[in-house]
């Protein structure tokens, strides 16, 4: 394979033929990783609830993954607009559960998070498969949570919960895809230095006379600390996520690869 250096150490060519859906690619880490691979070149779609000013029409599909209808909408647009599936990487995730411990949830707070970050890549996954297994071939990923092990009981409980079933969900498929052709992955990232992230120190610090700084550490120190003293960048997670889906990771499948900067203290 030809390196270029437009794009840094990026090969350009490495994905081009795969198509490949980004879900909830607009923000975030998800925004990275469809960045990543859009570089790398590949055909490739995402997908949010708000439509973005910087994506190509061709490039975006407008719906609600947490509902049925929104996932079936996805998988037929994509199926149609790219004439089949290589690569699926199931970022979305998210919880705007209340703070306030267990008792402050509601049911529809636990179904709203199921529904994001479980039943969201469990529906995605189902509507691909056929494609994949018929060519016999393909990769998907999971975007889980080092809080499937640290769940947070103040404000993410219903969160964390969610994304323990996503990472034990996809370790079972792994093992029964990977004799078809079919690998499957976890990514799970701790702390990532994205808008929300900002947001929430900004909000922290506003109550605490405005030292950012403070208010990073406050929310380090909620994760245990992270070694590494900062959180993770998005083109980070992007480029963990770009080389499994990579034949440089023709091996790897049925894994959990955490990106936490040393968060989680336990083996």
């Amino acid at each position: 394979m030809s390196t270029t250096k437009k794009n840094g150490n990026i090969d350009e060519t490495e994905f081009t033929g795969k198509r490949i859906l980004v879900t909830a690619g607009t923000k975030g880490a998800g925004k990275a990783i469809f960045n990543r691979l859009l570089k790398g070149g590949a055909s490739i779609v995402t997908t949010a609830r708000t439509v973005p000013d910087d994506l190509k029409p061709e490039q975006f599909i407008q719906a609600d993954l947490s509902t049925k209808e929104g996932a079936i909408k996805v998988i037929d647009e994509t199926l149609k607009r790219l004439g089949g599936i290589d690569i699926l990487i199931n970022s979305l995730g998210g919880s705007s559960a209340p703070s306030g411990g267990v008792m402050v949830l509601t049911d529809e707070d636990w179904a709203n998070a199921l529904n994001t970050n479980l039943m969201a890549a469990v529906r995605l996954d189902r509507g691909m498969l056929p494609a994949m297994l018929a060519q016999g071939s393909g990769v998907i990923i999971h975007i889980s949570s080092i809080q499937r092990k640290m769940p947070l009981f103040e404000a993410t409980i219903a969160y964390a919960a969610a994304k323990a079933a996503l990472t034990n969900y996809s370790k079972g498929i792994a093992k029964e895809l990977a004799p078809k052709g079919v690998r499957v992955n976890t990514v799970s990232p701790g702390f990532i230095n994205t808008d929300g992230a900002q947001g929430m120190i900004n909000n922290i610090a506003s109550k605490n006379g405005g030292d950012k700084v403070a208010a990073l550490e406050t929310i380090m120190n909620s994760l245990g600390g992270i070694p590494m003293g900062r959180p993770a960048e998005p083109e980070e997670v992007a480029e963990l996520v770009a080389f499994l889906v990579s034949d440089r990771a023709a091996y790897l499948s049925g894994g959990e690869f955490v990106i936490d900067g040393g968060s989680v203290p336990t083996v």
